[in-house]
This record gives structure tokens, C-alpha cells and sequence, in this order.
């Protein structure tokens, strides 16, 4: 499945390396692999939101609305019309039922619980789907694709969103959202410096702000407010 168009020629994204990753298993199990396309679907209902929510000074997840809207919807659709009873992922979630209706569960291996990035799935998506590895524990995982031969074995975890990678997070966002200068003030009004616009920037932040360099990293200066 691929989600995402742009060319990579600094090699933040895996989807490269993914794909034959993806063909080198299924070869050793002996099934056939499709691929296909949902880039488009991507752009326009996930991409699109995420800039739109980042121009209103919001930090949207796209992860969360790229798991209902492509992976358990357009991905889920074509599995179902290839034939498929269900999709199996490898998130770390559980699914449990309950007189008839589909319940989402924390995995059980708390330390990489992806719950959250599942919440928003309805149960015709949660009754499709499977979450196998939400029973045991990432070394588990590990040990079991050890034993079988699995190239991935001991791949790196994924981490932070593929289009994004290793990319300064702001400097990506500039690439699609124009700069618009504002003003960083303190609690009591007090100018600080200049901003490059509201949607480089979310509540809670430290990192990044290049203020309060020097203070010991409980007296950092932090985000608190976003006036849209």
C-alpha cells in the first residue's frame, strides 16, 4: 500500500525498502503480494486536513485519520473485494466482542499500545479486522520472526509519520503553508520575539521555540496559548 507520492531522494521515507521487505515475506510464505496506490485518497482525506487544522493553529494526528480513511476503509475495501474475510494488521491493539458488539482494546504489551491511533474506527471496521501481535510483546514478536527466517526480524521500529521522517517538522510544514509573521509575548503581554506563523507551532511546545536558552529544563519556557 502505498500512501504517498513525492519523490525521496534523502531517504526519510522507507516505502522502498518496505516494499521489498513486504515481497521478500510473502515469498517465504509462499502467497502472492498486491500492491496498490492510494496516494490520491491520502492527499485528499488526510493530507489536506492535516494543513487544513495546522493553518487554524491545531495539532492534528494524521495518523489516527489515515487508519479510518485509508488502511480500514479504501485498504479494507479493496482487501474485501479481492475476496479477503478480514485484514490483519500488525498494530499493537486488541479487539474483543461483547453480545454483538466490537470492542477496542489497549495491547498487552503496554509499552507499544496503539490504541489511540485506532480509536477512531467503527465497528464494521473493528469486525474486519484482526491484531494479532496486541496479545504479546514486541520481543516476542521478535523472537518468533527470528525463528521463522523473516527478513524484518530485527528491523528498526517505525517511528513519527513517512512523509515527514527525518525532515526539520517545520520546514516540511513551510513547504505547503505560506509564513506569517506574528508575535511570541509572555504571560503578562510582554513582547519575546517574532513567530513564522500559527501553524508551526502547538500548545505545549518547548522544543523548538529558541527561547529561554540556558534556564535549567524545569524553568524552560513552554507554549501555553494559541490566539487564532
Amino acid at each position: 500500500m502505498k500512501n504517498w507520492e513525492e519523490d525521496d531522494t534523502d531517504g526519510h521515507c522507507t516505502a522502498q525498502q518496505d516494499l521489498s521487505d513486504a515481497q521478500k515475506v510473502a515469498d517465504k510464505l509462499g502467497i502472492k503480494l498486491h500492491t496498490v496506490n492510494f496516494s490520491s485518497d491520502y492527499w485528499d482525506d488526510v493530507f489536506e486536513h492535516f494543513l487544513q487544522e495546522h493553518k487554524k493553529g491545531r495539532t492534528p494526528n494524521p495518523d489516527v485519520l489515515c487508519n479510518q480513511k485509508i488502511k480500514f476503509k479504501a485498504f479494507l475495501d479493496y482487501a474485501l473485494n479481492l475476496g479477503a474475510d478480514k485484514i490483519s494488521t500488525g498494530h499493537y491493539a486488541r479487539i474483543t466482542q461483547e453480545n454483538e458488539i466490537f470492542q477496542l482494546k489497549v495491547g498487552l504489551d503496554n509499552n507499544k499500545d496503539q490504541s489511540y491511533f485506532l480509536h477512531l474506527l467503527n465497528q464494521h471496521q473493528l469486525s474486519k479486522s484482526l491484531f494479532p501481535l496486541g496479545e504479546i510483546n514486541k520481543n516476542e514478536v521478535r523472537k518468533i520472526a527470528t525463528e521463522n527466517g523473516f527478513v524484518t526480524a530485527n528491523k528498526k521500529d517505525s517511528t513519527g509519520i513517512c512523509f515527514i521522517g527525518e525532515r526539520n517538522f517545520s520546514e516540511f510544514l513551510q513547504t505547503y503553508l505560506p509564513t506569517q509573521q506574528g508575535d511570541i509575548v509572555d504571560e503578562n503581554g510582554q513582547f519575546i520575539k517574532h513567530h513564522q506563523g500559527l501553524a508551526f507551532y502547538t500548545i505545549g511546545q518547548r522544543k523548538g521555540l529558541e527561547i529561554g536558552g540556558g534556564l535549567a529544563p524545569q524553568e524552560r519556557l513552554g507554549l501555553l496559548l494559541i490566539n487564532a
